[in-house]
C-alpha cells in the first residue's frame, strides 16, 4: 500500500497529495496528513485514493461529530476543525477571484462563519430508497445510507421518515422544511399521486401535530395537503412568507448577513433602480424597496413569483414589480424597452449565468452585484464581465453550509 502525504484541499471532497508524479485525490483526508492508501480508480493524470490507515493526522483532523460518517456523503469536511474549514474557504474564493480583483484580496475576514456549526439548515432534503429508507447517498454511490437523525438539521426528522415507509413506491425524496415550531414536508416522485399516497400523507398530517402541511410534487403536477406556508425573517420587520416547496436559503441566520451586506453594497437611494435576476421569493429584492429603491424581480418560478408579489402587498412595500419570466428573457425585454438600472443583483443556481453575462453588460448599470453559491462558475462568469468594463471592487463571502465544501459569495462590481 502506497503512503502519502496530503498537501491541499480541493473546491469538493477530495484532497490532494501526489506520488510519483501522479495527483492523487483522497477524499476524507486533511492537509498534513500521512496515510496509506489503496489506490480505487485511474485516469489520464490523476487517480482516487481510499484512506487505508491514518499513520499521522494533520493539524487540524479531528473525529467527525456525527456518527454516520465517514459512509454518509453529506458532510464532507466534518472531519477538519471548524476554523481550518473558514481558512480553507477563504483560500479557496480569494485564488480564484483575485485574477479578476483590481488587487490582492484579503484572506483574514473574508469569510463570516456560521453561528452554529450544527443545526443550521432550516430545510434538509433526503433521499428515498426502497422499502422506505431515508437518508444520504454515499460518497460518490448511489447507494442510500439509512439515517435516524441529521446533525446540521435544524428539524427532527421523524415524520418524514414515517412518511417515506409510507409512500415509498411513489417518492424518490423528501425534505423537511423547518418553521419556528413547526415543519412543512415536500415528497417528490415520478409518477402522479395515487390516491392511496394521498391518503397516507393525510395519515402522517394528523400522526405528528408538528407538521402542518405536506406538499407532493411530480414533475409539473403538485398536490398541497394543509397548510405548505413557511416564513423567512430576512431582517427585522422583514419576513417573507413562502410555500415551502419554493426555493430559499437553508442558513437563515447567515442569510440575514447576506442580504444585509447587498443592500449596504448597492447603496440604495430613493432615485435607485434596481434589476433583481433569480429573484426567487424576493429574498433581495423586498429589502431593497425597504429602504427606497424602485425594484424589478424576475424568476422563471411563477410561484415564487406570486409568493414575491403577495409579500410585497402584504408588507406594503409598493416599489417592487415582479416579473414571471427566465432572466434571460427579462433582460432581453429590458433592453428592448431601454430600461436603465443602476443596480443589478443576480442570485443564480450553482450553474451560474453565463448566458446571461453579455445581457448584463448591454443594460449597462454602474454597478452589479452577483451573489453565488459556486465559486468555480463565479469566476467563469466574472471574466466575462471584466471583459466588458466591470471591476470587481470587494468580495464578502458567508459560510451557509458548515461541515460541507460550500460557501456563499458576494462579489461586487463597479462599471470603470
Amino acid at each position: 500500500m502506497p503512503e502519502i502525504r496530503i498537501t491541499s484541499l480541493t473546491f469538493g471532497p477530495y484532497a490532494i497529495a501526489h506520488l510519483e508524479g501522479r495527483t492523487i485525490m483522497v477524499p476524507g483526508a486533511v492537509p498534513g496528513d500521512v496515510l496509506e492508501v489503496e489506490i480505487a480508480s485511474r485516469r489520464r493524470d490523476w487517480s482516487i485514493a481510499k484512506i487505508i490507515r491514518v499513520i499521522t493526522p494533520g493539524p487540524a483532523r479531528r473525529h467527525p461529530p456525527c456518527r454516520y460518517l465517514p459512509l454518509c456523503g453529506g458532510c464532507d469536511w466534518q472531519h477538519i476543525e471548524y476554523a481550518s474549514q473558514i481558512e480553507t474557504k477563504a483560500d479557496i474564493v480569494a485564488t480564484a477571484l483575485e485574477p479578476l480583483a483590481e488587487g490582492p484580496i484579503e484572506r483574514a475576514g473574508l469569510v463570516e462563519p456560521a453561528p452554529a456549526e450544527f443545526g443550521y439548515r432550516s430545510r434538509v432534503r433526503l433521499k428515498v430508497g426502497r422499502g422506505g429508507r431515508l437518508g444520504f447517498h454515499r460518497l460518490s454511490s448511489n447507494d442510500i445510507v439509512d439515517i435516524d437523525e441529521c446533525l446540521v438539521s435544524g428539524a427532527p426528522l421523524d415524520a418524514a421518515r414515517a412518511l417515506a415507509r409510507a409512500i415509498d413506491r411513489w417518492a424518490n425524496e423528501i425534505e423537511v422544511a423547518g418553521d419556528r415550531d413547526s415543519q412543512v414536508i415536500v415528497a417528490y416522485g415520478s409518477k402522479p399521486v395515487s390516491a392511496r399516497d394521498r391518503e397516507a400523507a393525510k395519515r402522517i398530517l394528523e400522526q405528528f401535530g408538528f407538521v402542518k402541511g405536506i406538499v407532493m410534487r411530480a414533475d409539473s403536477a403538485r398536490e398541497v395537503i394543509g397548510d405548505a406556508t413557511i416564513t423567512l425573517d430576512v431582517e427585522e420587520g422583514l419576513d417573507l412568507r413562502f410555500d415551502a416547496d419554493l426555493f430559499s436559503q437553508v442558513n437563515h441566520a447567515q442569510n440575514r448577513k447576506l442580504v444585509a451586506a447587498v443592500v449596504e453594497m448597492a447603496a440604495v437611494s430613493d432615485r435607485t433602480e434596481l434589476l433583481d435576476l433569480f429573484c426567487g421569493v424576493g429574498n433581495l429584492s423586498l429589502a431593497a424597496a425597504r429602504v427606497g429603491a424602485t425594484v424589478t424581480g424576475a424568476d422563471s418560478d411563477a410561484l415564487a413569483i406570486a409568493a414575491a408579489s403577495a409579500n410585497a402587498a402584504r408588507l406594503g412595500i409598493e416599489r417592487a414589480r415582479f416579473l414571471a419570466m427566465k432572466s434571460e428573457d427579462a433582460a432581453d425585454f429590458l433592453i428592448r424597452a431601454n430600461y436603465k438600472p443602476d443596480v443589478i443583483v443576480v442570485d443564480p443556481p450553482r450553474v451560474g449565468a453565463a448566458e446571461l453575462m453579455p445581457r448584463i453588460a448591454r443594460l449597462g448599470a454602474r454597478s452589479v452585484i452577483y451573489v453565488s453559491c459556486d465559486v468555480a462558475t463565479l469566476a467563469r462568469d466574472l471574466r466575462v464581465l471584466k471583459a466588458s468594463r466591470y471591476s470587481v471592487k470587494r468580495v464578502r463571502a458567508f459560510d451557509f453550509f458548515p461541515n460541507t465544501h460550500h460557501v456563499e459569495v458576494v462579489a461586487h462590481l463597479l462599471l470603470t
